[in-house]
């Protein structure tokens, strides 16, 4: 019996040798969800990269690919697991400002800010018959899904320039490049950091395609001004002008449960800075995390925010859920 009791014992400690530690660690170990853009985007980029600096850190961030801001700001407002989201600046203007449709209001009411991060160029791609953004009047233009930050953005160009295309083609990236290469649209507009890797892996010299400058004086009142230099791609030559939007870091902590967790994350992406720089996407290199988003409060826990010691879809699979922030966009540019 003596013999039988220390041999249980010994097992006993063993076992618990080597699952008190596991246990230990995945208790420290902590979760988050982002919601970033379409698979070949800069957005969804940046939240690998991200992933990557909180793995170094035992923080799991799970980076979910999207239809774009217009989804990713629903998403993080009611889908569980999506705690982050990038968002367009644009897109948060609009839903601040709608102030008749109280699931909008709810929504402005409950996301906060984190960070300003990069800015996105608006590409506007045609065929070579195309050599401005004001021949587009009377033309077929894809200007992004319901779901996508694109879509907003591409109404608002060609209600403030006054150009009026024949038809605005909802649809996303994948489709709107392949339509454009065979000629059945006249251009597409993108909304993404440069260099966007849809854009320098997809579209080659042989397509016969370009970057559309933007120069008109309304647009760049509302939207500031940029260049894409030459050879962000390897099909361009020239620089072009253009304009860009913002990409916000977003978040939604339901009774401030992930409050810690959350703004540690934002301690991490500040002290590291340089790791992202020199580590991920070149977007990195002109983050400034010091901007304003006006009309949005920004998150109450970046206080905890102190140095810390991917389900792939693909476009065509997507079943958009209804949100009310991309009914609320097509209500206002009904004809």
């Amino acid at each position: 019996m003596t013999k039988r009791v220390i041999l249980m014992a010994w097992i006993l400690t063993v076992l618990l040798a080597g699952f008190l530690p596991l246990t230990a660690s995945r208790a420290e170990q902590r979760f988050l969800g982002i919601i970033t853009g379409e698979m070949k985007s800069t957005a969804h980029q940046m939240g690998m990269d991200l992933k990557a600096l909180f793995t170094r850190h035992n923080i799991h961030l799970a980076v979910f690919d999207s239809g774009g801001s217009v989804e990713n700001i629903y998403a993080v407002y009611h889908r569980p697991g999506n705690h982050l989201g990038l968002v367009q600046s644009d897109v948060l203007s609009f839903v601040a400002k709608v102030k008749s449709d109280p699931q909008l209001q709810l929504i402005a009411d409950k996301i906060k800010w984190v960070y300003t991060l990069y800015d996105q160029e608006i590409h506007v791609l045609a065929g070579s018959h195309i050599h401005s953004f004001e021949e587009l009047a009377d033309r077929r233009v894809a200007v992004g899904t319901l779901q996508s930050g694109a879509y907003l953005t591409s109404r608002l160009l060609f209600e403030i320039s006054g150009v009026s295309p024949a038809e605005l083609l909802d649809m996303g990236s994948d489709r709107a490049l392949e339509e454009l290469k065979e000629g059945r649209i006249d251009a597409a507009v993108i909304v993404d950091g440069i260099p966007t890797e849809r854009l320098a892996l997809d579209v080659s010299i042989q397509d016969g395609l370009h970057l559309l400058p933007i120069v008109n004086e309304g647009i760049r009142t509302f939207y500031p001004e940029a260049i894409i230099p030459a050879g962000t791609y390897p099909w361009q030559a020239t620089n072009v002008s253009t304009v860009t939007v913002k990409a916000v870091l977003v978040a939604y902590d339901f009774r401030n449960y992930h409050c810690r967790t959350i703004g540690a994350a934002a301690g991490l992406i500040r002290d590291n800075m340089e790791w992202l720089r020199f580590n991920g996407h070149p977007k990195w290199r002109s983050v400034d995390l010091n901007g304003e988003v006006k009309g949005w409060e920004r998150y109450k826990c970046l206080n905890h925010a102190g140095s810390a010691a991917a389900t792939a879809r693909s476009e065509t699979d997507r079943n958009p859920e209804p949100n009310p922030v991309a009914n609320a966009i097509e209500a206002v540019f009904r004809p």
